[in-house]
This record gives C-alpha cells, sequence and structure tokens, in this order.
C-alpha cells in the first residue's frame, strides 16, 4: 500500500507543468499538506520545459488513447482556471514540396487521425494550393511552395510561462507550500528508511544502485536541509535521473531550439490572430505575444543529447547550461526558410533570446506514471513527457491521483519499465522527427569555432 494518507506529508520536486497539475489535483482529492521544492528562483521556473512563451495544444497523435486524452485537456484548457491562458487560434498543418516522405507520411497519419473523428471532421479543411493556405491565414505573404497540408479549427496554444504563474498563485492561495531557489530549493539527495540514500551529482553519475532501496522518507536540499515526508513525487522532467539513477536507463534528456524575432507593436497587431502553424519538415511558430511583442519559431529535428560515459543523457549541471543565446547553424537555416516561405519580410531579421529547450524523452513517446520499484511505494516518478506533455496540464495530476488511489499502474504503457536502452540510437525511429541526431559537445564546439571565426 502507498504510505500516504490525505493528511500525510507529500513532497513534489519540481513546480514545472506536471508538478503544478499534480499539486492541482491532489488538493482536489483531499490532500492537506503538500509542499513543491523548486531549484528555480521563481515560477516559472528557468529549468522547467515549460519557461517558455508558448505551446501547442492539439490532439492530432496516431494513437487514438493519447487523442482522447488530449481532447480531454482541451476542456480543461477551456475552464475558468486555465482559460486566460489558452488561445484556439487553430492549427495549420503542412509539408513543403521539398519535404522527405517521412513527413509526409507523418502528416497524412495526423490528418487521418482526426478527420474522421466526431468532434474534429466538420472542422477539418485540406489546403492543396497557396491560396487554399491564404485564404486561412492572409498574412502568409511567402511563396509556400509545394505547401500542402489541413487546417483545424480545434486546436491552437497555451502561454505556457503564465499558466505555470497562475496555478502556481492558485495553489499557492490553497495552501501548497514552496520552498525555491538554487540552495533551498535545490534536490541532490533522496533519503530512505535505515540511510540509504543517493546524492546526485552534477553528470548524475553516481554508483549503479536499484531503482529504490527501501521506503523513501523525503529529500536532502543544497543547503543541507533534510525535508521528510510519507510521499514523495519526483517530478524533475529532463533531471529526474539525477536522483533515481536508473531512469536514465530509459528516459533520455533531449533537447530542441527555441528563437525569436522581436517585432515592432504594428507588426504584432499584423499577425494577431494567425493560426499556430507546424510546417512538418522545416518547423512551427505562433502569433506574436502581445506583451513583449516577440514572435516565437522552433525548428523541427531528432533534437540533441547530452550522455555520459555511462550512456545517460542529462541536461548540463551548469545554472545556465551552454551554450546561451545560441542555436545550431542547420536550426536557424531551417527556421529561415521557414520564414521565406510564410513571412518572408521576415526571414533575415536577427533571432533573439535563442536557447535550448530540455525534456524528458522515450523510445515510444509513452509518459511513465507510475511508482518506483522497491521503493515500498513512497515515491512516485513522472517522466517521459517526450515533447507532447505540457498540452494535458489541466489533466495530468488527475492521473497521480488516480496512481495513488489504485496503489498501482494500471495502464502497461505509463509503467515504470526495467528496460535498458542506453546506448541505443531510436531517435529517428519516432515518427515525427527528421534529420539526424547530435550531441551538445558537438554544438558547443560549433559555435566555439563560429565565434573564433568572427573574431
Amino acid at each position: 500500500m502507498s504510505m500516504a494518507r490525505k493528511d500525510s506529508p507529500v513532497l513534489i520536486l519540481g513546480g514545472g507543468a506536471w508538478g503544478l497539475s499534480t499539486a492541482l489535483h491532489m488538493l482536489d482529492a483531499g490532500y492537506v499538506d503538500i509542499t513543491i521544492i523548486e531549484r528555480g528562483e521563481q515560477i516559472p521556473s528557468r529549468y522547467s520545459a515549460a519557461w517558455d512563451l508558448n505551446k501547442i495544444v492539439r490532439a492530432e497523435y496516431e494513437d487514438a488513447f493519447y487523442t482522447e486524452l488530449a481532447l480531454d485537456a482541451m476542456e480543461g484548457w477551456k475552464t475558468p482556471l486555465f482559460g486566460p491562458y489558452y488561445h484556439q487560434t487553430g492549427y495549420v498543418v503542412a509539408a513543403t514540396g521539398r519535404a522527405p516522405q517521412k513527413a509526409i507520411d507523418h502528416l497524412e497519419k495526423a490528418l487521418s487521425s482526426i478527420s474522421s473523428h466526431p468532434k474534429f471532421a466538420p472542422e477539418i479543411r485540406q489546403l492543396n494550393s497557396s491560396k487554399d493556405f491564404k485564404d486561412y491565414t492572409w498574412q502568409y505573404s511567402g511563396p509556400l511552395t509545394g505547401f500542402k497540408g489541413y487546417f483545424n479549427r480545434i486546436a491552437g496554444y497555451a502561454h505556457s510561462a503564465d499558466a505555470l504563474k497562475g496555478i502556481w498563485e492558485h495553489c499557492v492561495s490553497r495552501g501548497v507550500k514552496f520552498i525555491m531557489g538554487e540552495s533551498a530549493g535545490k534536490a541532490v539527495e533522496l533519503l530512505y528508511a535505515g540511510g540509504t540514500a543517493f546524492a546526485a551529482s552534477s553528470t548524475g553519475t553516481g554508483p549503479e544502485k536499484a531503482a529504490g532501496k527501501g521506503r523513501c522518507i523525503g529529500v536532502r536540499t543544497a543547503d543541507g536541509k533534510r525535508h521528510l515526508s510519507d510521499l514523495t513525487i519526483c517530478a524533475l522532467g529532463a533531471y529526474g535521473a539525477q536522483l533515481i539513477p536508473n531512469l536514465g536507463n530509459f528516459i533520455v534528456a533531449r533537447c530542441w531550439s527555441v528563437a525569436h524575432v522581436q517585432l515592432s507593436e504594428a507588426e504584432t497587431d499584423y499577425l494577431r490572430g494567425i493560426p499556430t502553424t507546424n510546417v512538418r519538415d522545416l518547423g512551427f511558430f505562433f502569433e506574436p505575444d502581445p506583451k513583449t511583442r516577440l514572435f516565437k519559431l522552433c525548428p523541427l529535428g531528432t533534437g540533441y543529447t547530452n550522455t555520459d560515459g555511462r550512456g545517460v543523457s542529462l541536461p548540463p549541471g551548469d545554472r545556465l547550461p551552454p551554450p546561451q543565446d545560441y542555436i545550431p547553424f542547420e536550426d536557424e537555416q531551417k527556421l529561415r526558410q521557414l520564414l521565406r516561405e510564410t513571412f518572408p519580410w521576415m526571414a533575415e531579421r536577427p533571432f533573439v533570446d535563442q536557447k535550448l529547450c530540455w525534456f524528458a524523452d522515450t523510445a515510444d513517446s509513452e509518459y511513465c506514471i507510475d511508482f518506483v520499484p522497491d521503493t515500498d511505494k513512497s515515491l512516485v516518478v513522472l517522466s517521459g513527457d517526450s515533447g507532447h506533455g505540457f498540452k494535458m496540464m489541466p489533466s495530468f495530476g488527475k492521473w497521480v491521483v488516480e496512481l495513488l488511489e489504485n496503489d498501482r499502474q494500471r495502464l502497461a504503457r505509463w509503467q515504470w519499465r526495467n528496460t535498458d536502452s542506453r546506448g541505443q540510437d531510436w531517435s529517428t525511429s519516432v515518427s515525427w522527427r527528421i534529420g539526424s541526431p547530435r550531441e551538445l559537445h558537438d554544438l558547443i564546439e560549433d559555435n566555439s569555432r563560429v565565434i573564433k571565426a568572427r573574431l
């Protein structure tokens, strides 16, 4: 049995989308003693994958299981609590005339997943020419060379950083306690009954241990303080294997590039209301943020890893992981081509606020929501967002509560895995990722060469 009663002390490690959602739903289920420990100095935290302007909210999945989950989450985005952060702008999905077959196949599967769905069917329009695309988005001024795709009215995006801040404030108002900061809020060691523990290092390397070592009784933070609990929930995303080493056997920390263009007030108004646009062989973008006037773009690809000598990938241990204000040259080229095809007037603008966004990836893009083995059901891990986890924020915590109430994970797809996929490169087998994987140290070396070339 799980050790947690409704009045038991509960620790949630990580104040990102999944940690906050878990606290919210545990409150609704009657838990009264919840503390979130967060390394960031504030929420939204720079250590969360949701520390960002916006994330796509859509229900196109090759697996109908996730389509239904996303539809349920989208209803959550329309409630008074989450609604201020949701924008149903519609969703354009396309492939260019130069797209590889893999991108075209994925687009067709995405369309197939919703075109016969009773909720979506009346809201889908196929787009087969440049004119078709411009009928739905009159602001597109580029050639849209060979573009084919569709428009889905029931989709859009959520303002992720604002959502984190809003749910954090709501949780505080209902009594959830927060311990934050690089010293007080950085979990460095899980504590176990009997004194066994695992201490995190900056790289996540450490002694090989079983998944757990008996009942987890809390955590020690970087300031040396011990925080005791009957239930500890690890929601650290890409950083999870620093505290639970065997998580790194099947969870890979991976990052993608993010860039922005600074617009004027008039340009921001001009692009207001454009649909979230995803060009499968280039990248995606959103309507500009009215507060900052930033226009966000992300290239599509297989992402980048930071693999250590054990075959485990974790984000760098630095407070601000390198490289800073930089994206790889090949990603920049994709984004500039995306702009030349859609908004050529923006194509040569400088990119600002460039960064790498880290997430926790699995080979089959399935989540892990389960008790850690051999911990007497005192330690839960939430991981494996695989780049499609944020949209589930309104619903996610409900699945954690179900785990606790059922006393086990009934869904095989979300169970802890005893497989070891370290050293295996499965990134290109994911249907919606185009390109070849690379390591972070290669990017840093590339960046150093560019800087030297400019001196």
